[in-house]
């Protein structure tokens, strides 16, 4: 049943005009605390133009309106988010037209991989946007100390720093409890956290669970209600298998001595649930456990870091309410599966799959001040990372024995880097990089379903060749070493206090992932399920595949003002070559238009280039009224394989946000506008979706008393139906197991008009 808005819409409009009031009624003094707000492209003298910084004070306008943690990117030039086309808390961050693994993306110091064919837990999933205190993202030329096995940019999440008592304070505690509700899917959810320290000792807690409906699209999106399942049906405008849940646990210690801490994070995450509208499987269940031991000291002659982490992941997938359960008669058919038994191969109940992934990860670096003007950082890395990916026989097609799609995958890497900075003199200051890393891959036997001949189903046949490829797979050498370079020379100058600009050049290399490597069945059914661009093709991986290896020539340049308060702006233009560029080709001798089909992993050449621009100006100043602001961010990036002259998969067009911020006293107002052109660029051998163009507008207040802090909000103010750029392909209901058994045309929708709210109170 649709979600009725209006009482929701009356209390935000009475909480925005109680909360003006009482502003209003306040006189402004110097003591008057006002939200500190990160303004994209004017950074502090001492941050390089190619990254941003969002800290605490930034993040907090966001969290009330999302439960995924990539979507706090949002603002930051050159980034772009696949939205809810990844799943409610799973979206993929895209840094100047790279995403997923082409990024390298630390949390809390963890290199995390994502454990599922459709990578639905990726990196940023594994922590929730209340627990996050600051995010640095390098959107150009990336150090190579916090760079590495990858080719784009670069995202480091911090959770809070541990807290200790102040000498003779006694014992520090200090908590709080926040919660929200948004109307569209009736999200709605709480987090909590607690701190009880001395001054040498430090204990946290945090926790949080949000969970949602599904989300309704601004108008009716499709032609059909069906979903595969007797009884149950989705009106045209509801975005079916956009529901989930998340729960988050997350334990902290720190011990201090002098100048040496010592922390330990013990995280837990359960996803009991988490569906995807462009992808043909949903989670049914995500279990993760975190271990995060690090150390930092400070000695005479510099800084020391280490950290030791292991993380394990539990992950389960099968076809969620929207979409069909039961294949039996007329399984490649659109009409509803019939309860069938026994299981058998006339009777299958769903596709169960599961992996395991586990990962293991140590880093040491240190930080050597040579002198006044030269600064030295050394480090080595190493993660282990094993996988098992395998589906139980659960009927029809996929009887009798278990599929393993990648039976004791292992990925391990070995990297070493040194980096000089040098501040040559007040105006210029200097990076060089170079890091080596050696990455080592293999994996164990496969099998499909069927092994012998003679077995049903349909003995005497090779049901799609599972037979045929186990065995060619099995009988290739499968230990593969790549060793890759990446180097970064990097400079800046600023020659007064008005000006800065910054040139680089880096290459960086990233070695293919073990999907892309190792998943080998040519079969129309289990390929569509090895797919993590959400484009509704199928994928076969290929152990040919060389490491990527991008070369890129970047520049910055900022104006602003002496004291970077009045005024900003930030212009980035960048150009990347990509050899050996994972792209994909037919697997069979053509692929037909207007549908999906099976794609395979080869490498070709690719080239990407495009500009950030991003301002701010104080554009009004009133004693009654408060301070108007006004911010923009521009995005242009242009992809394209050089070996086909096709465009690159999932390149965000042309785009730009417009915000005006009105701020008094305690009180802060934006209006924001979002406009995006039509999606006209986009690849053919994918058969990817055009999109047309959309402005959206967004309206948020906030009001922040002593201990506590209330933000309401609206997105999609005039409730506008508009398809996802990055969303890929809708096929969240229906026979999806078949590859054209859903429509093919239909780009996954955004959401339509949502209120928000959400209350922290500090104790």
């Amino acid at each position: 049943m649709p979600l009725s808005r209006k009482p929701l819409s009356i209390a935000v409009s009475l909480a925005l005009s109680a909360m003006w009031a009482h502003a209003a009624a306040q006189e402004a003094s110097p003591d008057t605390p006002l939200m500190t707000v990160i303004v994209v492209g004017s950074q502090p003298a001492d941050v390089d133009l190619n990254s941003v910084t969002l800290d605490a004070d930034a993040l907090l306008p966001m969290r009330a309106a999302t439960s995924d943690t990539a979507a706090l990117l949002r603002d930051i030039p050159g980034v772009s988010v696949t939205g809810a086309g990844a799943g409610g808390v799973s979206s993929l961050p895209s840094i100047r037209g790279l995403a997923d693994d082409r990024l390298r993306i630390k949390v809390d110091g963890m290199d995390l991989i994502a454990a599922c064919p459709n990578h639905m837990n990726p990196a940023l999933s594994y922590i929730d946007p209340t627990r996050v205190d600051s995010i640095k993202v390098y959107a150009g030329i990336t150090p190579v100390s916090v760079g590495g096995d990858s080719i784009g940019g670069t995202i480091l999440v911090e959770s809070a720093k541990p807290l200790f008592a102040k000498p003779g304070e006694g014992v520090l505690t200090q908590g709080e409890f926040g919660a929200f509700y948004r109307s569209n899917g009736d999200a709605m959810g709480a987090n909590l956290s607690a701190t009880l320290a001395g001054e040498n000792l430090s204990v946290t807690y945090t926790g949080s669970t949000a969970q949602s409906d599904n989300y309704t699209a601004g108008d009716d999106f499709k032609t059909t209600t069906a979903t595969g399942r007797h009884g149950h049906t989705l009106p045209l405008d509801e975005v079916g298998s956009t529901a989930y849940k998340s729960i988050n646990h997350a334990l902290g210690f720190a011990l201090r001595n002098d100048k040496h801490v010592f922390d330990l994070k013990l995280t837990h995450q359960k996803i009991p649930y988490e569906n995807f509208p462009n992808q043909r499987m949903d989670m049914t269940d995500n279990t993760s456990n975190q271990v995060n031991l690090g150390y930092t000291g400070d000695y005479q002659w510099g800084t020391l870091k280490a950290r030791v982490y292991h993380e394990t992941t539990e992950h389960e997938m099968d076809f969620g309410d929207d979409k069909r359960f039961w294949y039996g008669s007329a399984s490649n058919s659109p009409v509803p599966g019939t309860p069938c038994s026994p299981l058998g191969p006339s009777c299958a109940a769903g596709m169960p799959m599961y992996t395991e992934g586990k990962t293991t990860g140590m880093s040491v670096n240190a930080e050597l001040p040579l002198s006044a003007r030269d600064t030295l950082r050394v480090g080595t890395e190493f993660q282990a990372y094993r996988l098992d990916d395998w589906w139980t026989a659960s009927g029809a097609m996929m009887w009798p024995g278990t599929f393993l799609n990648i039976n004791d995958g292992q990925r391990d890497r070995y990297a070493v880097f040194g980096e000089w900075e040098a501040k040559i003199n007040p105006q210029w200051t200097s990076l060089l990089g170079l890091r080596h890393e050696t990455v080592r891959m293999d994996a164990g036997d496969v099998t499909g379903y069927k092994t012998a001949l003679a077995t049903a189903p349909m003995p005497g046949m090779d049901v799609g060749s599972q037979i045929a490829d186990a065995a060619a797979f099995n009988a290739l050498d499968r230990d593969m070493t790549d060793r890759n370079w990446d180097l970064t020379a990097l400079a800046r100058y600023e020659p007064n206090t008005t000006h800065a600009y910054e040139i680089g050049v880096a290459q960086k290399t990233r070695s293919p992932n073990l999907y892309e490597r190792y998943t080998w069945s040519s079969w129309t059914m289990a390929a569509v399920m090895n797919n993590f661009v959400g484009d509704g093709n199928g994928y076969v991986g290929n152990l040919d595949l060389e490491p990527e290896v991008a070369r890129t020539l970047s520049f910055a340049a900022d104006w602003h003002d002496a004291g970077k308060k009045s005024w900003g702006v930030r212009v980035a233009p960048y150009y990347t070559h990509v050899q050996d560029y994972i792209d994909a080709t037919c697997n069979t001798a053509s692929c037909p238009d207007d549908q999906f089909n099976v794609l395979k992993y080869v490498n070709q050449s690719a080239r990407l280039l495009g500009v950030d621009l991003s301002g701010h100006f104080l554009a009004a100043r009133s004693a009654a009224y408060g301070d108007f602001t006004v911010r923009g961010v521009v995005n242009y990036t242009r992809g394209e394989n050089r070996d086909t002259g096709d465009k690159l998969h999932n390149i965000m067009p042309l785009n730009a946000k417009l915000a005006l911020t009105q701020k008094r006293g305690r009180l802060t107002n934006t209006l924001e506008g979002q406009f995006v052109v039509a999606k006209n660029d986009v690849s053919d051998i994918r058969n990817e979706i055009e999109t047309a163009g959309y402005s959206l507008f967004n309206l948020r207040s906030s009001y922040e008393w002593k201990q506590v802090r209330l933000d309401v909000g609206i997105d999609n103010l005039f409730d506008k139906g508009y398809a996802l750029p990055l969303g890929g392909a809708y096929v969240g209901q229906g026979t999806t197991m078949s590859i054209n058994g859903v429509p093919w045309g239909i780009a996954v929708p955004g959401p339509g008009r949502s209120f928000y709210a959400g209350l922290n109170v500090k104790f």
